[in-house]
């Protein structure tokens, strides 16, 4: 089991599901939503992921016809991205408060990083979403 919150606590979620594996997203999407170079997911079965507290906090955004991204309201963390097409979520793993040790990882749509970051881990890279 794994717990994780949003930057002020106002919403949290419980994973009853071992996280076997994270994708760093490199597309342009996720690098705006997180401000970062990639966001950093890890996805989990629907069934599996539970909020605990403070559902009623998170707003939802639709970045495109699949796609919804969550967030609190409050102080604006990301917390997940769902794919309608998909039976599972894809958790923003730096909102994790349980301990993860490191389970596989590869970087996907390395075709859209951002120009001033290179990737130099060793970990797969796939320049769409393979």
């Amino acid at each position: 089991m794994h717990t994780g919150s949003c930057l002020c606590g106002a919403v949290k979620y419980r994973i009853d599901a071992d996280i076997d594996s994270l994708t760093h997203c490199h597309c342009s999407m996720c690098r705006k939503v997180h401000g970062a170079a990639f966001a950093t997911y890890a996805g989990v079965p629907l069934d599996r992921f539970h909020f605990t507290e403070g559902k009623e906090e998170l707003g939802v955004y639709h970045s495109s016809e699949h796609v919804t991204r969550t967030f609190c309201k409050h102080c604006g963390a990301n917390l997940q991205f769902v794919d309608n097409r998909e039976h599972e979520v894809g958790i923003a793993v730096g909102t994790l408060d349980s301990p993860l040790p490191p389970p596989p990882q590869s970087h996907i749509y390395t075709g859209s990083k951002a120009d001033w970051y290179e990737i130099r881990d060793g970990l797969p890279q796939h320049a769409d979403d393979a």
